[in-house]
């Protein structure tokens, strides 16, 4: 008699997976640049075109150095800060192998202007990234935002405050970032796997503020024609 093999729920269908296994990213994925961190997520790295959640203690605490390997991979177009905490700093992107040019400091007067450039910057799929830092969003915008990036290939991250963690959210990867000696904690809010209660730490380089201390010249600054009212 001949075996009958069972279908795995991926092959049922994309958004099934065993809870005891990481599932597969529908989305292409970009190598986080730390191994251990990109060994913990679906599809081995950040999906593209998806909100992901970053849960931050308190911002600048490290959360664009753990970006960085990805962004120095994707920057052959723009990357977009929006709404940063401090000013960039030229000298510190540099560091992080991104040239002023690469970057787009976009900064809003409202809170409803931001959610605006969000938005359209994620439905143009002009830039490869977009780093956005707010300290509270209402449901609706997320789902908006969300959607807006699944129009595109953007990495699209969201730098929220940690109590948003107890928040629901469309994000399919929600990771919580607190500060450590010599690095950064990350906690897993989300992901399309099994539950992990331990905090991975992640090395990190540098400083830690070195990439908010200083502001970037005005001539480093490249506005888009879209973006001129928020700038």
């Amino acid at each position: 008699m001949l075996a009958h093999s069972h279908p795995t729920p991926e092959e049922l269908h994309p958004a099934l997976w065993r809870a005891s296994q990481l599932a597969r990213s529908a989305a292409r994925c970009v190598d986080t640049g730390h191994p251990a961190l990109s060994n913990q997520l679906p599809g081995g790295g950040w999906p593209m075109g998806v909100l992901i959640d970053l849960l931050v203690q308190q911002a600048g605490i490290g959360e664009v150095r753990l970006l960085a390997p990805a962004l120095v991979q994707v920057a052959k177009r723009r990357v977009v800060l929006l709404q940063p905490p401090h000013a960039p700093q030229t000298l510190a992107l540099a560091g992080l192998g991104l040239a002023a040019s690469e970057v787009l400091w976009v900064k809003s007067k409202s809170g409803p202007d931001a959610l605006w450039a969000a938005e359209q910057i994620l439905r143009s799929a002009s830039c490869a990234a977009l780093l956005f830092w707010s300290s509270h969003v209402r449901p609706e915008s997320l789902r908006r935002l969300n959607l807006a990036a699944q129009a595109g290939e953007t990495l699209f991250f969201m730098m929220r405050p940690i109590a948003a963690a107890q928040d629901a959210s469309p994000a399919p990867l929600r990771l919580s970032l607190r500060p450590a000696r010599g690095g950064i904690d990350v906690g897993f809010v989300k992901r399309r796997g099994p539950q992990r209660d331990d905090c991975l730490f992640i090395p990190l380089s540098g400083p830690g503020h070195a990439t908010v201390c200083r502001p970037v010249p005005v001539e480093h600054l490249v506005p888009t024609r879209a973006l001129e009212a928020v700038i």
